[in-house]
This record gives C-alpha cells, structure tokens and sequence, in this order.
C-alpha cells in the first residue's frame, strides 16, 4: 500500500475506523482522471482521496487493485510535474517525494489548470503549520486501553539504575528549562558539582548542553554522560570550571582517567574552531583521553541516504547492486556509528566512565548513547524498555527529528511502526525538537504511539525471546556481516517483496506452528498415559516403552 490524490471538497467519507473522528475527505471529482504512474505496473486510471491525515488512491481497471495508503506527514516536497504545453502522454500532473523512500508520481489532463485545486489542498493538509493549522495529532481523538504517555518517568528509570547515590544526585536546576532550553528538566550530575558550578560549566559548552548522566553501570559505577562540545574557538579558551567539572566525572568511579568519545571526525572537530566550537585538548583536559570516531554530520548522512533511495526506489538493479550500494556509503556510515557504540559499551564495561558528543550532542550523541545502552543493558531489549530508552535518549534529550534473535522482546515490526509513525503525524510523540518546545499541554491533547503499542503487545512481540541479565550484546561491526536491512528500505518494491517478505518472521511462523504442533501431541500423550486404559503403557513388554518426554524428544526439529 502507498499514497493518493485530491479535488473538490466533499466532507465525511472516513478512510480509517480508527481515525475517522477527525479526518476531512477531499474527495476526486468523477468528470476528471487521475492517473497514477506506478513503477511496477505502468500508468493505472483510479479515484484519490486527500484527508487531512493521509493521501490515498485506489486504481479502478487493475485487478487487484492497487492501492496507495500516506500519511501526509510522511511527504517532503510536492512539486508541479510539466506545463501547460508540455507534450507526451501523462507529462503533466505532480510530482511527490515522500520521506519514506518512495517518489509519487500522478498525472491529469491539461486543461483548465486541472492540477492546481489538487496541489492547493495537498499542500495546504501536508504543511499545515505552514498554513496556521493544527497538526493531525492534535484533532486525533484515538482512543486505546493504554495511556502511552506514562510509559517514561524520569525518577522511576533513574531509580532503576540505582540513583541518586552517594556520587550522583538529581537536580532539578532545569525545571523551567533556564539552564538550557533543550534539556529535560531532571538530570543527574556528580554529587559534589554545586548548583553554581552547573551554571559556570554551561557557559563553556554549545547550546548550553552540559555533561550529564545517561546511563550508570550497576556493578562498577561507570557512567555513560552526555553532552555538546566545548566552545574553545580558535583562541583556545579554557574554562576551568569545565575542566574540573569532567574530574569531578572521572573520580566518581575512580578510574585514573576519563574517557572522551566526540562522534565527529577529528578534522570536522578542528573546523568547528572556527565558529566557536571545538574540543576537549590534551593540556587542558589532562586527566582525559579523547577518541574521535569520524562518524560523519546529518548532511553527510542524508546525502548518503539520497542515494540509497536512488538505487532502491522505484528498481533494484541486481547486476551492479553489491556496488551501487557500496557508492553510497550507508553501510560504511552504519558501521562507525556500531563501531562507535561497542567503543563505548566495552569501555564501561572494564570500569571506565565516558562522556560522549557531537557538535550539539543531539544526533551522533544519541545513536551512540542509545546503541551502548542497548548492548550493556537487557532492560533496554524489553518492549517496554525500548520505549524507556526511546523517550529518554532522543525525545526527552532532544533531537531534531543485525538480528539477535532471541535477545530482543520486540521484533522489527515495532521498528517499522516507529519509523513510519515518527513522519504520519497521528501520535503526539516525536512532534517538536525538546522537552521546552512541546506543548505543556501535549500530553493531554495528543496520543502517544506506546498507546498504539501496548494495546497490542503481542503483534510486536518476539515469541523466542530469551530474558537475561547482565549479558552484554557485542554486535560484529564488519562491513562482511553488515547487510542492507531490505525489509524496510526495499518494501515498496512488490518484487522484492514476494522474493524476501520477512525471511526471519516466515521463520518465526514455521517454528511457531511447529512448536503448537509439539505441544498438542505432548498433550495427548499426557491425557492418554493419565487415562484409566493407559496402564497397558506400563505393563507393556517392551523394554524401553517411551515415555511423553521421550516421545516429544525423538521428534525431529528443522533446525
């Protein structure tokens, strides 16, 4: 299913039962096509439909029907498609680029500007605050057996972890967003850093983004802190209160050095001098070692991600795919980044404290962060959990918005739905950069999608998840063991599809049914051995007669 078209305005006709409260139809006129230019099928002649929460076209003459089913949120640009005078067959109409991998391309017939009521309406519901309207969130009147937004509360997570202690207290300084503006309002620092000291190091630090603590290591007290660079700029500054600040870090733990992580290549790092950022330098810093990961910036990575939507949309050519793929650099990308966040995991691990930053330490920092937490941390592996890490790493600390198969209670289905439903707008929980641009009435005017999430626990579950604690995931970051994750990059393709729908979920049904098979016949063998005529079982004349157990045990399993 993909995305539609609009016209004259028709109200009612709700397209979702479960968002038909608040959805305004924008129905086609009859007396004009649409003509939808499918990359698989060709040109197909259909209906669309805009409301003012998706797009959706439905072809008329194919069989089945092809369907497109987009959020508005999900379009990033949508563009006029030839003039008036252009020429050739379906050149005229619209052009749409979605954020989700997939171009859209519909076309009309040219008379009497036939495009431009379609455009005007499709622009205006897929732009809204660029018109003074309400994003669809907050006309949403969804409603679900559970409140997602009591999912992350910040002292019951830190209570978790066992904070505050006697090197970490939580303070509330941020409560009004003074200390910075994008930061949450609770935030744990070094027990002996003052109130003023706090004030002194956001000073030195981009944005005003101090090193606070993420996550803190049970057994061994290292912590995982996050922040910004410094503001040395090209003179150099120093700022003694920073300095002392990140000591302050390091003998929480007592490690005899602190471990800096900024994500950024070290050249970028050095460029940054020049509008007033920089690094953490050894002179200063003399009880800190610092490692760059040359992990590149956003505008290097939606550049590289550009190109992967070349070669994945709307055809894959599998006679050059290895190295078409390798010319976009994702995976190189995807690899520093994993690489990255085992540097960090496995540094905790041996005891050691880390800080970790970026430039702003809102993007970089966070995937970081995140994919340590992940690793060190099983809770984080939970489906609550991951909601948990979600809210706190990303959304609570702003940011502008593999398989272990039995270590994750989740599967990649919950991934998707995250991925999808962080451009729809119909969930109030990726909106805004920060806590302080919200809404302080967010919470109670919009749904959050751990709702959608948790009223159906079971469609996102992993069923051969295996809980464990303290086991610490180390994923190969090889560019021979990383692969393209195609069932999300790659699902619009209907070839694609039907060749690789879910390899590992297929699998997941087999061993399901085979596993319910397993079990019926367990549980015949025990209603029969417990039955007044089974004693035949007992008094049989043969030596080994086999037990249920034994029963069940010579059954033979595909793996």
């Amino acid at each position: 299913s993909l995305c539609s078209f609009p016209v004259p305005l028709a109200r009612s006709l709700s397209l979702s039962r479960s968002l038909s409260s608040f959805t305004l139809s924008l129905s086609h006129s009859p007396d004009k096509d649409i003509i939808y230019i499918c990359p698989f099928s060709g040109a197909l002649k259909g209906k669309v439909f805009i409301t003012n929460y998706r797009l959706y076209f439905k072809s008329a003459d194919a069989d089945p029907a092809v369907t497109l089913d987009v959020p508005l949120g999900a379009i990033g640009r949508v563009e006029k498609m030839g003039g008036a005078s252009s020429r050739g067959e379906n050149s005229y109409g619209l052009d749409i680029t979605c954020k989700d991998m997939r171009n859209l391309r519909f076309a009309l017939k040219q008379e009497g500007h036939s495009r431009r009521d379609i455009f005007d309406i499709l622009f205006k519901y897929a732009f809204p605050l660029s018109h003074g309207l309400l994003l669809f969130a907050y006309l949403s009147q969804e409603k679900f057996e559970e409140n997602g937004w009591s999912v992350y509360k910040p002292m019951e997570e830190f209570r978790r972890q066992g904070l505050p202690n006697d090197k970490w207290r939580v303070t509330f300084i941020n409560a009004n967003y003074e200390l910075c503006d994008t930061y949450p309002t609770i935030l744990v620092v070094p027990f002996k850093a003052t109130e003023e000291d706090l004030r002194k190091v956001c000073t030195f630090r981009s944005r005003g983004r101090i090193p606070v603590l993420s996550w803190i290591h049970r057994e061994n007290q290292a912590v995982i802190c996050r922040c910004s660079q410094p503001l040395v700029g090209m003179s150099g500054k120093r700022n003694k209160d920073d300095e002392r600040y990140l000591d302050l870090i390091r003998e929480a733990n007592g490690t005899a050095k602190l471990t800096i992580y900024d994500a950024r290549p070290s050249v970028n790092a050095v460029a940054n001098k020049a509008t007033g950022g920089g690094y953490e330098g050894d002179d200063a810093y003399q009880n800190a070692e610092l490692v760059f990961l040359d992990i590149h910036n956003i505008h290097v990575m939606r550049e590289s991600l550009k190109k992967l939507k070349d070669i994945v949309y709307p055809n894959v050519e599998e006679s050059h795919w290895l190295s078409s793929l390798e010319s976009t650099h994702w995976l190189e990308h995807i690899k520093l980044v994993i690489s990255g966040a085992i540097q960090v995991a496995d540094k905790i691990s041996g005891g050691n404290s880390v800080v970790v930053h970026c430039s702003d330490g809102w993007d970089r920092t966070a995937q970081l962060t995140s994919l340590a937490m992940l690793m060190l941390d099983s809770h984080y592996r939970t489906l609550r959990g991951f909601q948990v890490l979600l809210e706190k790493e990303w959304i609570s600390f702003g940011h502008k918005f593999a398989n272990f198969p039995t270590a994750f209670e989740f599967n990649e289905r919950l991934l998707v739905t995250i991925l999808d439903h962080l451009f729809s707008c119909r969930f109030g929980t990726f909106l805004y950069n920060c806590e302080s641009a919200r809404d302080t009435n967010l919470r109670s005017k919009t749904v959050s999608l751990w709702s959608l999430v948790n009223s159906d626990l079971s469609f996102y579950q992993n069923p051969f998840y295996t809980p464990e604690s303290n086991r610490v995931l180390y994923p190969v970051a090889s560019m021979r063991h990383l692969e393209l994750w195609v069932t999300y990059y790659i699902r619009w393709n209907p070839r694609i599809r039907q060749q690789q729908q879910s390899p590992v979920e297929q699998r997941y049904i087999e061993l399901l049914a085979l596993r319910d098979e397993y079990l019926k016949k367990l549980e015949e063998l025990q209603l029969s051995d417990s039955s007044p005529n089974s004693s035949h079982l007992s008094n049989s004349s043969t030596p080994n007669a086999a037990s249920p157990t034994q029963h069940v045990t010579h059954l033979h399993t595909p793996f």
